[in-house]
C-alpha cells in the first residue's frame, strides 16, 4: 500500500498524523516538504485532489504570509501557487495521500477518514488527548 505524508517533523500536528498512520500498520513515504518541496504541478494536483483552493492551503503562522501581502483577495490561484513555490513554509501541513484520497489533516485525526486500514490500538496525541481507544476505534469528544 502506498501512503505519503508531506511532513514537517517540527510540527506537532504532523507528528501526530504520522503516528496515526503508523498505528494503522503502515509505514508511509515521508516527504519533508521544506527540504524537498513538491513541484508546482504536484502542488496544483494535490490542491485539486483535496478539492480546496490554493488560498485554503496557505499557512499564516510562522511564515512570510503577512509580509508578502497574501491576504489580498485579488491574488489569483497562480500567484498563490507561485508564493508557495518560492516559500514552501507557506504550504500548510500535513498533507496525506492514500488510496482513499488526499487530505490536509488538520486536525490530525482527519487522517482517520482516509486511512485504508484500521487503527491497531490506542493513540494519544502529543498533548495527551486520546483520539483512538484500545480497540482501535475513534474517540469522539
Amino acid at each position: 500500500m502506498t501512503i505519503a505524508i508531506y511532513h514537517n517533523p517540527a510540527c506537532g500536528t504532523s507528528r501526530n498524523v504520522l503516528g496515526l498512520i503508523r498505528n494503522s500498520g503502515e509505514e508511509p513515504r515521508i516527504i519533508e516538504y521544506l527540504k524537498t518541496p513538491p513541484s508546482r504541478a504536484e502542488l496544483a494536483e494535490l490542491i485539486r485532489r483535496m478539492g480546496i483552493t490554493a488560498r485554503e492551503l496557505l499557512r499564516r503562522k510562522g511564515t512570510p504570509y503577512d509580509a508578502l501581502g497574501l491576504d489580498d483577495p485579488t491574488l489569483t490561484e497562480d500567484q498563490l501557487l507561485d508564493a508557495m513555490m518560492a516559500h514552501p513554509a507557506l504550504i500548510n501541513r500535513p498533507i496525506v495521500v492514500t488510496p482513499l484520497g488526499v487530505r490536509l489533516c488538520r486536525p490530525s485525526e482527519a487522517v482517520l477518514d482516509i486511512l485504508p486500514g484500521p487503527q491497531r490500538g490506542a493513540f494519544f496525541k502529543e498533548d495527551g488527548e486520546q483520539v483512538v481507544d484500545a480497540a482501535g476505534k475513534r474517540v469522539t469528544p
